[in-house]
């Protein structure tokens, strides 16, 4: 038998539960919110640690919970940056570095690896593109038509979605030589950079010149390339630091020192970066752990990249 109500009274109700499931999602969309806030704010405690395997082991459950916030919130700008920049360093750190290290013994291993690699930098470029998108409706399509004024708007705020969407392209170009289309990108990927450099040069004590110093070094002078500029990057990274960060003195040995054949230099590059204090820079120690192990390697490696 069906309850009657009084007159009225179901109109009252259904705006009762409109109301309720209007409260439902605000709540909802509040508590992901905070989540998500919470998860953008997550990469200090990551940067800080001393344990890389325990931070690599942690990372990929922290970037699935990301993107499964980013599909309830697709344009918070926090976790569009925490996606880049988490997406990317991951895939330097444990994929592409892992690649590098296991090339002699595992060849078909390093060759997966680089792939997935590729594929977590080309994923987060797409988040760190969405990101600047919120900001800059139309940016892909501009930055494709005309760099300089698609970047014109840009201020310091927006430098590190810049800086990390860049750097995973550029990360996703080089392990794609023969990608013409990617290829293709260097020029948006070295102008957002310079539009980078140029509002803030000090960003996270000095990373951009660590791009200007592989970016400048790796490349003949043919091609653009200039071991003077990279060593005036080289310098300035280190100076903003105080020292206290490998990776400047890594990147140069790599792309400058070996390609001059100088083998005293890279040596003597590598032990600086070996003695760098990992406790003397905190949000940096995690990042000083991977340049060092990458800067062991590289040694070890030095009778194969030298020609006497």
């Amino acid at each position: 038998m069906p309850v009657m109500l009084p007159e009225g009274t179901s109109g009252r109700v259904a705006v009762l539960l409109l109301a309720a499931a209007a409260s439902a999602c605000s709540i909802k969309k509040m508590a992901v919110n905070a989540l998500g806030n919470a998860m953008a704010e997550a990469g200090d405690t990551y940067a800080s640690d001393e344990d890389p395997e325990l931070v690599a082991g942690a990372i990929p459950f922290a970037l699935k919970t990301i993107e499964s916030l980013l599909a309830e919130a697709p344009e918070h700008e926090g976790l569009l940056y925490a996606a880049a920049s988490g997406f990317t360093q991951y895939a330097f750190a444990f994929v592409e570095q892992d690649a590098d290290f296991v090339e002699d013994a595992d060849y078909a291993r390093a060759v997966h690896q680089r792939e997935r690699a590729k594929r977590l930098y080309l994923r987060a470029q797409r988040y760190g593109m969405r990101g600047l998108e919120t900001h800059f409706e139309g940016f892909a399509a501009r930055l494709r038509a005309d760099p300089e004024a698609a970047l014109a708007r840009a201020r310091p705020k927006h430098v590190p979605l810049l800086y990390w969407t860049a750097a995973a392209w550029a990360a996703a170009m080089s392990l794609s030589v023969d990608d013409a289309e990617l290829t293709a990108d260097q020029f948006q990927i070295e102008a957002m950079m310079r539009r980078a450099l140029e509002l803030d040069g000090d960003f996270e004590d000095g990373a951009l010149h660590d791009f200007f110093i592989s970016f400048e070094g790796s490349r003949p002078s043919a091609a653009g390339g200039s071991a003077e500029e990279a060593r005036a990057h080289l310098e300035r990274a280190t100076e903003i630091s105080g020292g206290r960060r490998a990776f400047p003195l890594v990147s140069y040995a790599e792309a400058v020192s070996v390609s001059e054949q100088n083998r005293s230099e890279f040596e003597e590059l590598l032990e600086r970066a070996l003695a760098v204090d990992t406790d003397a820079l905190p949000r940096a120690r995690l990042a000083n752990l991977v340049a060092q192990k990458r800067a062991r390697w590289l040694l070890e490696r030095a009778d194969e990249l030298f020609i006497e």
